[in-house]
């Protein structure tokens, strides 16, 4: 299988897309102005303690001082016990005690400011890489509790014998499950590389530096998403290839010799129609070649996916052209849970088959098309209903979270009230005001769509209305309201 990566970058927005075989299997998006600070290593002064709070406020070279509690004050913890801040079970050492006006401390941030307030701060310092979390100050070795408690002492085992008695300990990422020794090794070599500059930086820079930021979108490129099958990474801008060839060859050369600059006269994102592949990962349509097509509905508790046949009529029978619809979806849907970055249980309907071995065959191939994704998948077979349920963990937001808002219409339900259904809320609503109030005249104030609807169709039920009353009614056309909005003024 052949790999590229196109790199789309603006100075407010860096765009990313791998592309397998011709085809588009991801889109990561990262916008300059929605990047948080979460991760970031700063050398901190602080700038005042509050014994009464039991905090400090930290001077990091931000609009707004951070926060830094008692709780957040890392302590070496005995041997073989996990890094932590303060143990329940331990008293608390007063941070008037452990920190002084004008010290500089090195910190990093764990939340981010939050309209008045400013950063939330932790002394104990972590690095992530993509397999392995690095704890610089502390000797232990971890293994994410997401993992099965059988297979942890086996990859606690193999992640001791790989990071030696150079110091520092590790957490192994649920992620890092299945990766190799060469894989494992590679991490933890970039994790001790990034904390030897973090520890130089803090001794050649003044109080309120940065020292060491979260990798950025293009950064983590290299880290994250380059494998064996990439074959190409082309950026469309000089400035940021020279970083990024600057940053790949020191942490990850094998990556960085894979790097080329793009200077194409068409948009990089045109070369594979990406743009396009963006407008319909958005959609809830996904059309397939043989006629047939896939619905993908993404709601807060579950994702599902219903297969039809569409237009396909196949060639030989309707068993047959079931099987092939529901082969060619398995593929689709495999390839729309990684562009859409659907993550949590997922429901897929196939078209119901009545062949055991066409179910076997559907389901072995939806579960190929799945361990292609760098994402960790678990599918079920067949249940009961026909169904397979699945999971794929979470890693980010979605696609179409981060591109879009519900809209102002319908508020997210995806449908809104006939004009004809507005028209008679909006008689009952007069009614319901004209037994409370005996004002001199109605006016209805509503869209162009449900006022014509009122002037032609439903003049009659109107009229009706108003003698019924023994009042006026008025219509105002009010373009800039949505469909379901009305208001009714008395006057």
């Amino acid at each position: 299988m052949q790999q590229d990566i196109l790199i789309n970058w603006s100075p407010q927005e860096t765009r990313v897309a791998v592309v397998e075989n011709g085809a588009v299997q991801e889109l990561h998006v990262e916008r300059t102005l929605e990047r948080g600070l979460v991760g970031n290593v700063y050398l901190g002064k602080v700038a005042r303690v509050l014994p009464g709070m039991q905090s400090a406020f930290i001077d990091i070279g931000l609009e707004r001082a951070a926060f830094l509690h008692v709780a957040d004050v890392w302590h070496r913890q005995p041997d073989g016990e996990p890094p932590a801040q303060v143990k329940a079970t331990q008293p608390l050492v007063p941070i008037e005690k452990q920190v002084f006006e004008g010290q500089a401390i090195m910190v990093q941030v764990i939340k981010d400011p939050i309209g008045t307030k400013g950063a939330r701060l932790s002394t104990q310092i972590s690095v992530a890489g993509r397999l392995l979390v690095f704890l610089p100050q502390d000797d232990h070795i971890g293994v994410s509790q997401k993992i099965p408690q059988e297979q942890r002492d086996a990859l606690r085992s193999r992640l001791q014998a790989l990071a030696g008695a150079q110091g520092g300990g590790f957490i192994l990422r649920t992620n890092g499950e299945d990766a190799t020794d060469a894989e494992l090794a590679e991490d933890i070599a970039y994790l001790r590389k990034t904390w030897a500059r973090i520890k130089d930086a803090s001794l050649r820079l003044p109080p309120t530096s940065l020292l060491h930021q979260d990798l950025s979108l293009l950064q983590r490129v290299l880290r994250d998403l380059v494998s064996e099958e990439t074959q190409t990474i082309r950026l469309d801008s000089r400035e940021q290839f020279e970083h990024l060839q600057a940053f790949g060859r020191e942490f990850m050369p094998a990556a960085a010799g894979r790097l080329q600059l793009y200077k194409g006269e068409r948009p990089i994102f045109d070369l594979f129609s990406i743009d396009e592949e963006i407008a319909r990962a958005l959609g809830r349509r996904v059309d397939l070649k043989s006629g047939g097509y896939v619905i993908v509905d993404q709601t807060e508790a579950l994702t599902t996916v219903d297969v039809n046949t569409g237009g396909y009529v196949g060639a030989r029978n309707f068993d047959d052209t079931i099987f092939k619809t529901n082969l060619e979806a398995a593929g689709a849907i495999a390839r729309q849970l990684r562009l859409r970055n659907l993550g949590g249980i997922v429901i897929v309907d196939f078209i119901d088959m009545v062949r055991e071995d066409h179910r076997d065959a559907v389901l072995a191939e939806f579960r190929k098309q799945l361990a292609r994704d760098r994402v960790k998948t678990m599918a079920g077979g067949f249940s009961q209903l026909g169904l397979v349920e699945m999971t794929r963990k979470r890693t980010r937001e979605s696609l179409a979270h981060m591109l879009c808002e519900p809209c102002e219409a319908c508020q997210g339900k995806g449908i809104v009230k006939t004009a004809r259904s507005v028209c008679y809320d909006i008689l009952r609503e007069i009614l319901r005001e004209a037994r409370q109030f005996n004002p001199r005249e109605f006016r209805v104030v509503a869209s162009p769509r449900v006022v014509e609807l009122f002037l032609d169709e439903e003049n009659q039920h109107l009229a009706g209305l108003s003698d019924f009353i023994g009042k006026p009614i008025s219509l105002q056309s009010e373009s800039a309201m949505g469909q379901e909005q009305y208001d009714i003024v008395l006057l």
